[in-house]
């Protein structure tokens, strides 16, 4: 596996545009010749589908949803960053491209990041030209507010959920190519495969979800903007569809995964309320704005939270992070809750979360202010928990949330296989090893409007349109391993449920692969998933046919991947022998409990290459250099 970053050279500020300059172009009468296949219809995917069909390609959208506006993207919350400065506050694209690179603990690429950070004032010019209601402050003027890990307020938002407001819009443009002709759009189709021919991406096979059919799609080129895989830990504040399933079919095709042991723990979540829950409720990261975070002192508290005097409280992020206070990074966040309650001071009945407490705020600014600001979350935690935060504190629970592993990918976004590319968080991403809130929605929108237009572009123009007959031997050759694959699904008839199985390799991934790692967790990890790999296709029960709907056949076939890809995590967190971000091993940490980075050995990208099932697949490591950012050890204080 060849791993070639196509980083181009010359001024950081430079790069996006001279490559730009420098990418091959496509006539506008010969792009109607070329035909784009994108998975996804969350904001990298519909906005590339959008874009690439104004543009004048063929374009082939999927999602697994019954409409494309229903795509995980949806559920965002709290908002998207951008470098405009419209505080006044210091910000600028330095700044955000400083932050971002600082926030993922110095493994990222500074040139992807620059880019990101450069295209941000781009995307919110772009939402707002489409119509996207962002909030606005008495003046007029866009609002935008602070997130965790920056001292600066950049962060635009809009009233009710921003990825909702922005999804609508990227659906919007989406739509409008669909009725333009230039988009065709296929809901309830999920990817089971990519197609290789000659080596190249050349199509995908799916399932449709209502009739059961089985079909190939070809084309000249294929786009995943499939999200990340949180649901790996079954319980997560993803939705329960979201999966793996595409970017790791495309891994076990050749496509390298890097950084899979990147995984983000929100640290703003609703805590576990029963054994039996399939879902966490995440709540925006704004919140800690302005509410305080904090504990009781005495481990074996048991009065409510309003007769905890002040001089009893432990205001814990404000105490060990005065710089930042509350707003420290998520992963700093995540894991000082887990302190407390490891120490006993979690509140509630399960003794796992921490008080997110708006008193202080509310005497301050006026209840009015709070509910300006918060009344449609405040809303969702009463009607999920019974309680008032505007009388008595939140509480809150890390839980699992953004990916920053996932496909790698070069500069132009395109994976080891050619022609395949990946857009969003199904990508490596440009955040490192943590991701600063509110960017997740910027790398989608930024992906899929300002950079695989221009990228696809580049791959397409060096590529003649060779259409692809669906009884080309490598088509019909990865037909019939899908066919086959679900027809070994659904002969299962064992004793355990699905969704059994998957409760249990969550746990495992918690254990082992959770907010700490150690080597003896994650040896017993490896140890456990297999097994438990080998117990799902002995024992697992999958009824009902395949020719129909069929959720129970749609699960097994995502928690199998999750069988498999649970056990690169591991194998990938076993062999960062450092802490960085996300990854904390327990093993390498700062006298103070701090992520301890080992820059010598580990400055770089880990990405695996899939050499067979049961086989340890091969890690490849790409460089990380930095010219503009010196590493150095993350403060806070």
């Amino acid at each position: 596996m060849e791993l070639n970053s196509k980083i181009p050279s010359g001024p950081i500020e430079n790069r996006w545009e001279k490559h730009r300059f420098e990418m091959n172009l496509v006539n506008p009468a010969n792009k109607r010749k070329y035909t784009i296949i994108v998975v996804g219809t969350g904001l990298a995917g519909g906005a590339a589908a959008a874009t690439l069909g104004e543009l004048g390609y063929n374009d082939l959208c999927f999602t697994y949803h019954d409409r494309a506006r229903r795509a995980h993207s949806i559920a965002a919350q709290g908002g998207i960053n951008a470098a405009k400065n419209y505080q006044g506050d210091g910000d600028s694209i330095f700044r955000l491209f400083y932050d971002t690179v600082k926030g993922g603990d110095f493994r990222s690429r500074e040139s992807n990041v620059y880019r990101l950070a450069e295209v941000s004032n781009e995307i919110i010019d772009q939402c707002v030209a489409s119509g996207v209601p962002f909030a606005r402050d008495y003046g007029g003027l866009l609002d935008n507010r602070s997130f965790g890990g920056a001292q600066v307020s950049r962060t635009f938002y809009a009233r009710g959920q921003t990825g909702q407001q922005l999804l609508i819009g990227a659906y919007q443009s989406l739509m409008r190519q669909v009725h333009a002709g230039t988009v065709k759009l296929f809901t309830e189709h999920e990817v089971q495969d990519v197609i290789l021919v000659d080596g190249a991406a050349k199509g995908i096979v799916t399932r449709n979800l209502r009739t059961g059919e089985i079909q190939p799609w070809l084309g000249d080129a294929v786009a995943l903007g499939t999200g990340g895989y949180a649901n790996v830990y079954y319980l997560s504040t993803n939705a329960m569809k979201c999966n793996a399933t595409a970017a790791w079919r495309a891994h076990k095709r050749g496509a390298g995964f890097a950084n899979p042991c990147f995984t983000q723990i929100h640290p703003t979540c609703i805590p576990v309320a029963g054994e039996y829950q399939s879902k966490l409720t995440l709540m925006s990261e704004s919140l800690r704005n302005d509410g305080r975070i904090w504990v009781p002192d005495d481990p074996g508290e048991t009065r409510p939270a309003g007769e905890i005097p002040e001089d009893e409280r432990d205001y814990y992020l404000e105490r060990m992070y005065p710089a930042f206070g509350n707003l420290v990074p998520r992963d700093l966040a995540s894991r000082r809750a887990k302190d407390m309650c490891d120490q006993g001071k979690g509140v509630g009945t399960t003794k796992l979360g921490v008080y997110l407490d708006f008193r202080d705020a509310i005497q301050r600014l006026g209840r009015e202010t709070i509910e300006a600001r918060y009344g449609n979350l405040f809303e969702m935690y009463e009607r999920i928990t019974g309680e008032n935060p505007y009388n008595v504190p939140m509480r809150i629970f890390p839980a699992p949330h953004y990916t920053m592993g996932g496909l790698w990918v070069d500069y132009n976004l395109q994976t080891t296989i050619p022609g395949l590319f990946a857009i969003g968080e199904a990508n490596f991403s440009d955040h490192g090893a943590n991701r600063l809130g509110a960017s997740a929605l910027m790398q989608g929108l930024a992906d899929g409007y300002f950079v695989l237009p221009y990228t696809m572009g580049n791959y397409i123009g060096g590529e003649r349109p060779t259409p692809v007959p669906e009884d080309h031997p490598d088509v019909l050759r990865t037909v019939e391993e899908v066919q086959s694959r679900v027809d070994r699904l659904l002969a299962l008839d064992g004793k355990r449920t699905v969704d059994d199985i998957h409760r249990e390799l969550g746990r495992i991934m918690w254990d082992g692969c959770g907010m700490s790692r150690d080597a003896t967790r994650l040896n017993d990890a490896i140890e456990k998933i297999p097994v438990l790999r080998e117990e799902f296709w002995a024992n697992a029960a999958v009824v009902g046919s395949g020719d129909t709907i069929n959720q129970v056949l749609e699960r097994a076939g995502r928690v199998a991947d999750f069988l498999e890809l649970g056990e690169l995590m591991c194998r990938d967190a076993l062999a960062r022998e450092e802490s960085c971000g996300g990854h904390f091993r327990d093993e390498h940490q700062t006298p103070e409990g701090e992520a301890k980075r080992d820059d010598e050995h580990f400055q770089h990208v880990s990405v695996w290459e899939y050499t067979g099932d049961g086989v340890v697949p091969i890690e490849h490591r790409e460089p990380l250099e930095f010219e503009y950012v010196p590493p150095s050890q993350r403060s806070y204080k």
